[in-house]
């Protein structure tokens, strides 16, 4: 069954992360300005783990525990993706579409908070 992205707003999750900061994606010429990964358990639209980007965290990492602040809702594509981040930090949605552009560019989204 799908995982629902909007039932992780503003809860802890344990980020998987399996693109760290710094690497370059297996398939396209970009690399990660921030840390990527997954929720473990998850089912996403596209039929993997549900996404997560970690920001404000500035070193390379494998997991992170944090809070999610805010969803990246795809609306022309079936994968949502989570913004995590420690729960003292608190980026603005222009913050977190500046980070995240490098790869959101391409889609057609709204941040849901």
């Amino acid at each position: 069954m799908k995982t629902k992205s909007i039932d992780y707003l503003g809860k802890g999750v344990l980020v998987k992360i399996d693109r760290p900061l710094g690497c370059k994606h297996p398939k396209h010429n970009f690399y990660y300005p921030v840390n990527y990964g997954y929720i473990p358990g998850t089912i996403s639209g596209d039929g993997e783990e549900l996404d997560a980007y970690v920001l404000g965290e500035f070193k390379p990492l494998e997991e992170f525990r944090g809070q999610v602040k805010a969803i990246i809702h795809r609306t022309n594509d079936d994968d949502d993706k989570l913004v995590v981040m420690d729960k003292d930090k608190n980026y603005t949605d222009e913050q977190i579409r500046a980070l995240t552009e490098f790869q959101e560019q391409y889609f057609e989204s709204e941040i849901i908070r």
